[in-house]
């Protein structure tokens, strides 16, 4: 998916929708990998494969907290915003 298919009207100009993205492709790969342990019938495999899943949810988890930095400061410039506009 390429930056002009969705746009973000907010001021972070598509990060927020742009880290979705990378949340719900990483979600995939970890599935894929999980998919690819249940035919695997060689220890030294499974374990790589474990790894590289292992690997995947730490950064889903990253990419987690870092949209919820984003929207709490989000939350924060839109509350001052509103101040202003009373």
């Amino acid at each position: 998916m390429s930056g002009n298919e969705y746009h973000c009207p907010k001021v972070c100009k598509n990060t927020c929708n742009s880290l979705n993205e990378a949340l719900r492709k990483e979600t995939a790969a970890v599935k894929f990998y999980e998919d690819a342990l249940e035919g695997c019938n060689q220890p030294e495999i499974k374990n790589f494969i474990t790894e590289i899943a292992e690997a995947r949810r730490a950064e889903i988890l990253k990419i987690i907290q870092k949209l919820n930095e984003i929207h709490a400061r989000g939350q924060i410039v839109d509350g001052v915003i509103s101040s202003f506009n009373r």
